[in-house]
Protein backbone atom coordinates (compact mmCIF):
# COMPACT_ATOMS: atom_id res chain seq x y z
CA UNK A 1 0.00 0.00 0.00
CA UNK A 2 1.48 3.35 -1.07
CA UNK A 3 0.75 6.29 1.20
CA UNK A 4 -0.60 9.29 -0.73
CA UNK A 5 1.15 12.62 -0.46
CA UNK A 6 -1.19 15.20 1.05
CA UNK A 7 -0.80 18.82 2.08
CA UNK A 8 -1.61 19.18 5.78
CA UNK A 9 -0.50 22.69 6.73
CA UNK A 10 -3.91 23.37 8.25
CA UNK A 11 -6.42 20.83 9.58
CA UNK A 12 -9.72 22.55 10.33
CA UNK A 13 -11.91 21.08 13.06
CA UNK A 14 -15.63 21.26 12.29
CA UNK A 15 -18.51 19.99 14.46
CA UNK A 16 -20.36 17.30 12.55
CA UNK A 17 -23.59 18.40 14.23
CA UNK A 18 -23.63 21.82 12.53
CA UNK A 19 -24.51 21.82 8.80
CA UNK A 20 -23.80 25.55 8.49
CA UNK A 21 -20.27 25.09 9.82
CA UNK A 22 -19.75 22.09 7.56
CA UNK A 23 -20.63 24.24 4.55
CA UNK A 24 -18.30 26.97 5.77
CA UNK A 25 -15.46 24.49 6.18
CA UNK A 26 -15.94 23.25 2.61
CA UNK A 27 -15.55 26.84 1.40
CA UNK A 28 -12.46 27.52 3.55
CA UNK A 29 -8.81 27.53 2.52
CA UNK A 30 -7.86 24.67 4.86
CA UNK A 31 -5.78 21.88 3.38
CA UNK A 32 -7.73 19.30 5.36
CA UNK A 33 -11.15 19.54 6.99
CA UNK A 34 -12.25 16.99 9.54
CA UNK A 35 -15.89 16.66 10.42
CA UNK A 36 -16.01 15.77 14.08
CA UNK A 37 -18.11 13.18 15.86
CA UNK A 38 -16.05 13.20 19.05
CA UNK A 39 -15.28 16.09 21.42
CA UNK A 40 -17.03 18.83 19.43
CA UNK A 41 -20.35 16.94 19.51
CA UNK A 42 -22.42 16.34 22.65
CA UNK A 43 -23.50 12.74 23.40
CA UNK A 44 -27.13 13.28 22.41
CA UNK A 45 -26.08 14.76 19.04
CA UNK A 46 -23.56 12.13 17.97
CA UNK A 47 -25.94 9.80 16.17
CA UNK A 48 -27.85 12.56 14.28
CA UNK A 49 -24.52 14.19 13.34
CA UNK A 50 -23.59 11.19 11.23
CA UNK A 51 -26.31 12.07 8.73
CA UNK A 52 -25.19 15.72 8.54
CA UNK A 53 -21.65 14.54 7.82
CA UNK A 54 -22.76 12.11 5.11
CA UNK A 55 -24.87 14.78 3.42
CA UNK A 56 -22.07 17.34 3.57
CA UNK A 57 -19.48 14.97 2.13
CA UNK A 58 -21.78 13.86 -0.68
CA UNK A 59 -23.26 17.21 -1.72
CA UNK A 60 -20.74 20.00 -1.05
CA UNK A 61 -17.86 21.06 -3.28
CA UNK A 62 -14.67 20.30 -1.32
CA UNK A 63 -12.29 21.33 -4.08
CA UNK A 64 -8.83 19.84 -3.53
CA UNK A 65 -9.22 19.53 0.25
CA UNK A 66 -8.55 16.32 2.09
CA UNK A 67 -11.88 15.18 3.58
CA UNK A 68 -11.66 13.57 6.99
CA UNK A 69 -13.97 12.39 9.75
CA UNK A 70 -12.99 12.08 13.39
CA UNK A 71 -14.84 9.15 14.89
CA UNK A 72 -15.32 8.43 18.56
CA UNK A 73 -12.61 6.36 20.20
CA UNK A 74 -12.51 2.58 20.09
CA UNK A 75 -13.23 2.53 23.83
CA UNK A 76 -16.72 4.03 23.26
CA UNK A 77 -19.98 2.42 22.15
CA UNK A 78 -20.28 4.91 19.26
CA UNK A 79 -17.10 3.92 17.40
CA UNK A 80 -18.36 0.86 15.51
CA UNK A 81 -21.50 2.53 14.17
CA UNK A 82 -19.63 5.79 13.43
CA UNK A 83 -17.46 3.87 10.99
CA UNK A 84 -20.17 1.65 9.53
CA UNK A 85 -22.73 4.41 8.98
CA UNK A 86 -20.41 7.15 7.74
CA UNK A 87 -18.29 4.98 5.45
CA UNK A 88 -21.35 3.18 4.06
CA UNK A 89 -23.02 6.52 3.38
CA UNK A 90 -20.08 8.51 2.04
CA UNK A 91 -17.06 6.22 1.72
CA UNK A 92 -16.19 7.33 -1.79
CA UNK A 93 -15.89 10.91 -0.50
CA UNK A 94 -13.82 10.18 2.61
CA UNK A 95 -10.05 10.39 2.38
CA UNK A 96 -9.07 9.96 6.03
CA UNK A 97 -10.48 8.70 9.32
CA UNK A 98 -9.04 10.36 12.43
CA UNK A 99 -8.80 7.98 15.39
CA UNK A 100 -8.79 9.64 18.82
CA UNK A 101 -7.14 8.23 21.94
CA UNK A 102 -5.52 5.04 20.62
CA UNK A 103 -3.48 3.57 23.47
CA UNK A 104 -1.87 0.72 21.56
CA UNK A 105 -1.62 -0.89 18.14
CA UNK A 106 -4.68 -2.99 19.01
CA UNK A 107 -6.94 0.07 18.78
CA UNK A 108 -5.57 0.91 15.33
CA UNK A 109 -5.97 -2.67 14.09
CA UNK A 110 -9.65 -2.64 15.07
CA UNK A 111 -10.31 0.38 12.86
CA UNK A 112 -8.12 -0.95 10.04
CA UNK A 113 -9.89 -4.33 9.99
CA UNK A 114 -13.34 -2.77 9.99
CA UNK A 115 -12.39 -0.36 7.20
CA UNK A 116 -11.03 -3.24 5.10
CA UNK A 117 -14.31 -5.12 5.49
CA UNK A 118 -16.35 -2.03 4.61
CA UNK A 119 -14.21 -1.25 1.55
CA UNK A 120 -14.69 -4.81 0.34
CA UNK A 121 -18.43 -4.73 0.92
CA UNK A 122 -18.85 -1.34 -0.77
CA UNK A 123 -16.58 -2.03 -3.74
CA UNK A 124 -14.05 0.61 -2.70
CA UNK A 125 -10.35 0.21 -3.35
CA UNK A 126 -8.81 -1.57 -0.39
CA UNK A 127 -6.79 0.83 1.72
CA UNK A 128 -8.07 3.98 0.00
CA UNK A 129 -9.18 5.51 3.33
CA UNK A 130 -6.15 6.56 5.35
CA UNK A 131 -5.78 7.03 9.09
CA UNK A 132 -4.56 9.86 11.27
CA UNK A 133 -3.93 9.01 14.91
CA UNK A 134 -4.31 11.39 17.84
CA UNK A 135 -1.51 10.86 20.34
CA UNK A 136 -3.27 12.22 23.42
CA UNK A 137 -2.75 9.65 26.17
CA UNK A 138 0.38 8.84 28.16
CA UNK A 139 0.05 5.20 27.11
CA UNK A 140 0.13 6.29 23.46
CA UNK A 141 3.26 8.41 23.77
CA UNK A 142 4.96 5.61 25.71
CA UNK A 143 4.30 3.32 22.71
CA UNK A 144 4.33 5.89 19.93
CA UNK A 145 7.07 4.15 17.92
CA UNK A 146 5.13 0.88 17.94
CA UNK A 147 1.84 2.63 17.11
CA UNK A 148 3.36 4.62 14.24
CA UNK A 149 4.65 1.44 12.60
CA UNK A 150 1.65 -0.83 13.15
CA UNK A 151 -0.51 -0.24 10.06
CA UNK A 152 0.11 0.83 6.44
CA UNK A 153 -3.07 2.93 6.46
CA UNK A 154 -1.55 5.43 8.88
CA UNK A 155 -0.66 8.71 7.19
CA UNK A 156 -0.12 11.10 10.11
CA UNK A 157 0.25 11.45 13.87
CA UNK A 158 -1.29 14.38 15.74
CA UNK A 159 -0.36 15.59 19.21
CA UNK A 160 -3.50 16.28 21.25
CA UNK A 161 -2.68 18.72 24.03
CA UNK A 162 -5.95 18.86 25.95
CA UNK A 163 -6.51 15.21 26.72
CA UNK A 164 -2.78 14.66 27.15
CA UNK A 165 -2.68 17.33 29.86
CA UNK A 166 -5.29 15.38 31.78
CA UNK A 167 -3.67 12.01 31.09
CA UNK A 168 -0.32 13.25 32.40
CA UNK A 169 -1.88 15.08 35.35
CA UNK A 170 -0.39 18.42 34.36
CA UNK A 171 -0.98 21.50 36.52
CA UNK A 172 -1.69 24.05 33.82
CA UNK A 173 -1.64 26.91 36.33
CA UNK A 174 2.12 26.35 36.65
CA UNK A 175 2.81 26.79 32.93
CA UNK A 176 3.86 30.16 31.53
CA UNK A 177 6.04 32.89 32.95
CA UNK A 178 6.63 34.17 36.45
CA UNK A 179 7.90 32.92 39.78
CA UNK A 180 7.24 29.24 40.36
CA UNK A 181 6.22 28.63 36.75
CA UNK A 182 7.65 25.77 34.70
CA UNK A 183 10.65 27.14 32.76
CA UNK A 184 10.46 26.56 29.02
CA UNK A 185 8.07 24.74 26.71
CA UNK A 186 6.37 21.86 28.58
CA UNK A 187 5.48 20.22 25.24
CA UNK A 188 8.98 20.05 23.76
CA UNK A 189 9.54 16.40 24.72
CA UNK A 190 6.10 15.30 23.54
CA UNK A 191 6.50 17.04 20.20
CA UNK A 192 10.00 15.71 19.63
CA UNK A 193 9.15 12.12 20.42
CA UNK A 194 6.01 12.10 18.30
CA UNK A 195 7.72 13.82 15.36
CA UNK A 196 10.67 11.41 15.42
CA UNK A 197 8.29 8.42 15.46
CA UNK A 198 6.35 9.90 12.55
CA UNK A 199 9.42 10.68 10.48
CA UNK A 200 10.92 7.24 11.11
CA UNK A 201 7.82 5.68 9.57
CA UNK A 202 7.26 8.09 6.69
CA UNK A 203 4.30 9.81 8.35
CA UNK A 204 3.29 13.45 8.63
CA UNK A 205 3.53 15.03 12.08
CA UNK A 206 0.76 17.47 12.97
CA UNK A 207 0.75 19.85 15.92
CA UNK A 208 -2.44 19.91 17.96
CA UNK A 209 -4.99 22.64 18.70
CA UNK A 210 -4.48 26.05 20.25
CA UNK A 211 -7.60 26.87 22.23
CA UNK A 212 -7.65 30.70 22.21
CA UNK A 213 -8.53 31.37 18.56
CA UNK A 214 -8.41 35.13 19.22
CA UNK A 215 -4.73 34.96 20.17
CA UNK A 216 -3.16 34.97 16.73
CA UNK A 217 0.30 35.69 18.12
CA UNK A 218 0.16 32.69 20.43
CA UNK A 219 -1.09 30.40 17.67
CA UNK A 220 1.67 31.54 15.31
CA UNK A 221 4.29 31.06 18.04
CA UNK A 222 3.19 27.47 18.77
CA UNK A 223 2.94 26.62 15.09
CA UNK A 224 6.43 28.02 14.48
CA UNK A 225 7.94 26.04 17.36
CA UNK A 226 6.39 22.82 16.06
CA UNK A 227 7.55 23.61 12.52
CA UNK A 228 11.09 24.13 13.81
CA UNK A 229 11.02 20.57 15.18
CA UNK A 230 9.71 19.04 11.94
CA UNK A 231 5.91 19.20 12.11
CA UNK A 232 4.27 19.87 8.75
CA UNK A 233 0.97 21.34 9.93
CA UNK A 234 -1.28 22.29 12.81
CA UNK A 235 -4.89 21.94 13.80
CA UNK A 236 -7.16 24.94 13.46
CA UNK A 237 -10.21 25.06 15.73
CA UNK A 238 -11.47 28.23 14.01
CA UNK A 239 -11.26 29.39 10.36
CA UNK A 240 -9.26 32.44 11.50
CA UNK A 241 -6.35 30.14 12.34
CA UNK A 242 -6.20 28.56 8.87
CA UNK A 243 -4.27 31.33 7.04
CA UNK A 244 -1.73 31.48 9.87
CA UNK A 245 -1.05 27.74 9.66
CA UNK A 246 -0.86 27.87 5.87
CA UNK A 247 1.69 30.67 6.13
CA UNK A 248 3.85 29.15 8.87
CA UNK A 249 4.07 25.73 7.21
CA UNK A 250 4.88 27.06 3.75
CA UNK A 251 8.54 27.81 2.94
CA UNK A 252 9.28 31.48 2.34
CA UNK A 253 10.69 32.73 -0.96
CA UNK A 254 14.04 33.39 0.70
CA UNK A 255 14.13 29.84 2.14
CA UNK A 256 13.38 28.39 -1.30
CA UNK A 257 16.06 30.51 -2.97
CA UNK A 258 18.65 29.56 -0.37
CA UNK A 259 17.75 25.88 -0.68
CA UNK A 260 18.16 25.97 -4.45
CA UNK A 261 21.45 27.84 -4.16
CA UNK A 262 22.92 25.49 -1.54
CA UNK A 263 21.87 22.33 -3.40
CA UNK A 264 23.39 23.67 -6.64
CA UNK A 265 26.65 24.44 -4.84
CA UNK A 266 26.82 20.97 -3.31
CA UNK A 267 26.12 19.31 -6.67
CA UNK A 268 28.83 21.42 -8.33
CA UNK A 269 31.29 20.43 -5.59
CA UNK A 270 30.41 16.77 -6.05
CA UNK A 271 30.91 17.05 -9.81
CA UNK A 272 34.30 18.64 -9.20
CA UNK A 273 35.26 15.80 -6.87
CA UNK A 274 35.56 17.90 -3.72
CA UNK A 275 32.38 16.68 -2.00
CA UNK A 276 31.89 19.86 0.00
CA UNK A 277 31.54 23.57 -0.74
CA UNK A 278 31.86 26.89 1.02
CA UNK A 279 28.64 28.91 1.33
CA UNK A 280 29.35 32.25 2.94
CA UNK A 281 31.95 30.78 5.26
CA UNK A 282 29.85 27.72 6.13
CA UNK A 283 30.86 24.28 4.91
CA UNK A 284 28.04 22.47 3.10
CA UNK A 285 27.92 18.88 1.87
CA UNK A 286 25.53 16.05 0.97
CA UNK A 287 23.93 16.13 4.42
CA UNK A 288 23.20 19.83 3.94
CA UNK A 289 21.66 19.17 0.56
CA UNK A 290 19.40 16.53 2.09
CA UNK A 291 18.16 19.08 4.61
CA UNK A 292 17.35 21.63 1.93
CA UNK A 293 15.67 19.05 -0.30
CA UNK A 294 12.94 18.94 2.37
CA UNK A 295 12.40 22.67 1.83
CA UNK A 296 12.06 22.23 -1.91
CA UNK A 297 9.66 19.32 -1.50
CA UNK A 298 7.46 21.50 0.71
CA UNK A 299 7.69 24.25 -1.92
CA UNK A 300 6.47 21.83 -4.59
CA UNK A 301 3.56 20.65 -2.43
CA UNK A 302 2.44 24.22 -1.73
CA UNK A 303 2.71 25.24 -5.39
CA UNK A 304 5.61 27.62 -4.83
CA UNK A 305 7.94 25.71 -7.10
Amino acid sequence: MTRPTRLRRSELSTPGSNPKMIAGAAASNADLVFLDLEDAVSPNEKVPARKFIIEGLNTLDWGTKTRAVRINGTHTHWCFEDLVEVVTGAGKNIDVIIVPKPKSARDVWFVDTLLTQLEGQLGLEEGRIGLELLIEETEALARVEEIAACCPRIEALILGFGDFSASQGMRLSLHGQGEGKYPGDPWSYHRNRMIVAARANGLDAIDGPFADFRDETGYRREATWASALGAVGKWAIHPAQVPIANDVYSPTDSEIQRAQRVINQVREAEAAGTGAANAGGVMIDAATARLYEVTLERARLTGKL
